[in-house]
């Protein structure tokens, strides 16, 4: 029996040392890999805020001066608040700019909510709804030449009913509808930034063989386009897809209120 007790001994004392050395020759979990420079979301924040500041630069050196002579658009003489209202423009369009860049800043949405709702708020009913009715109703009207005015009017109402969406998608509490109809008004609240672009470098290259009137219809069509696309494979590619055993696939959107 001593010698039963003494193996048993033997047995308790030697366990640990066994579990110690097994535990001791697992190998670490791998570290993963750092995201790539493209998908860090503070370095397009980056980007777009250099957006907003090159409309901004464009936009209201020229207009903030009062002085009708410095528009870019050719001025209704007959209509006496042709500016003031050009001015009103310009001046709710970089509030739309502006907000965008507070919209889609994460941080800001994940730990001051209130603070993103009354940035969303200025940007709908101070930014993007004055602006595009401004432009739609009241200024492309008043064009003196008409030349690219069907692509503006298209981005236009494009703006309007996105924005509207995004609203009513919010007020019923479907929040990934709303960020998805939210991210196509943003786009289209950026959409002269390419046609300002395009004009640039045409103007620094006056010998491009191209019409006047092909470049302007060019520049007032692609920039929002290609910010629709853009922002469309953005909320495709952050979905999360998967089939059932029927071969149905099922594609769940992540909500803002969860989404980095």
């Amino acid at each position: 029996m001593t010698q039963n007790a003494e193996k048993a001994s033997l047995g308790v004392a030697r366990s640990p040392v066994i579990e110690a050395t097994e535990a001791s020759t697992v190998a670490p979990p791998p570290r993963p890999s750092p995201p790539s420079i493209w998908r860090q979301p503070y370095l397009w924040l980056v980007v777009l805020a250099g957006v907003v500041v090159f409309n901004f630069l464009y936009a209201f050196p020229r207009y903030f001066s009062t002085d009708s002579t410095n528009s870019r658009s050719i001025l209704d003489q007959d209509v006496q608040i042709h500016f003031g209202l050009l001015v009103a423009h310009v001046v709710t369009g970089n509030i739309a700019m502006i907000t965008v860049l507070l919209q889609l800043w994460g941080w800001l949405r994940r730990n001051h909510p209130r603070v993103h709702r009354f940035s969303g708020r200025v940007y709908i009913f101070a930014g993007a709804l004055p602006s595009a009715a401004l432009g739609v109703f009241v200024l492309i009207p008043l064009r003196a030449d008409h030349q690219g005015s069907i692509g503006i009017v298209t981005m236009g109402v494009a703006w309007i009913a996105t924005t509207i969406t995004g609203l009513v998608m919010a007020r019923k509490g479907r929040y990934a509808e709303h960020q998805r109809w939210m991210a196509y008004s943003f786009a289209l609240a950026l959409g002269t930034t390419w046609g300002r672009i395009l004009v640039g470098l045409f103007t620094i290259w006056p010998t491009m063989p191209l019409a006047v009137s092909v470049i302007v219809e060019l520049a007032n069509w692609l920039g929002w386009v290609v910010n629709l696309l853009v922002a469309h494979w953005y909320i495709e590619r952050r979905a999360k897809r998967r089939h059932t055993p029927k071969g149905d696939e099922i594609v769940t959107y992540p909500s803002p209120a969860v989404a980095r």
